[in-house]
């Protein structure tokens, strides 16, 4: 089955050790898409993560090379196997990459999160600061807008059509 063809309706299974145990969703995911797969059934080729997540096999390979994806884990012939987690995870980064967030920043966030809650001081900080960024370029980008609405306006007038 890929990632396109819709999953086999049985019910789902038991939960498992690969499951938040709480039950909570985990907001931080930020999934735009559904899971193609439900929990328990869902290990993805990295050609099916590249599929459903737009990035290419070469960005994957390296975003495990450099520590920004946790653990992958691997079939019986070494094959990477990725799961929903996963998708939430590379969906993370994909918001992260939009906030204009460095490379850098975002591995050592991945690394805060690897070593666990006692990093939420870190980890907030770091998020925080991205945010002043994020608003500092959309007060920019609303400047430019004001400017290019303006301009528009201008050349919608009466004087300006001849």
């Amino acid at each position: 089955m890929t990632l396109t063809q819709p999953a086999p309706t049985a019910p789902a299974p038991a939960a498992d050790a690969t499951e938040d145990p709480t039950g909570d969703e985990d907001l931080c995911a930020s999934v735009d898409r559904p899971h193609p797969r439900p929990h328990g059934r869902d290990l993805y080729s990295i050609s099916e993560v590249a599929a459903h997540t737009g990035l290419s096999v070469h960005t994957l390979r390296w975003y495990e090379r450099i520590g920004l994806m946790p653990h992958i884990g691997r079939s019986p012939t070494g094959q990477r196997r990725y799961t929903n987690r996963d998708l939430e995870w590379l969906a993370f980064v994909g918001k992260l990459r939009l906030t204009g967030m460095a490379v850098a920043d975002m591995v050592r966030y991945a690394d805060l999160v690897r070593q666990g809650d006692h990093t939420y001081p870190e980890r907030r900080a770091l998020l925080v600061a991205t945010r002043e960024d994020v608003r500092r370029r959309i007060a920019e980008l609303n400047s430019t807008l004001a400017v290019l609405d303006f301009k528009i306006d201008l050349y919608g007038t009466e004087e300006h059509r001849s």
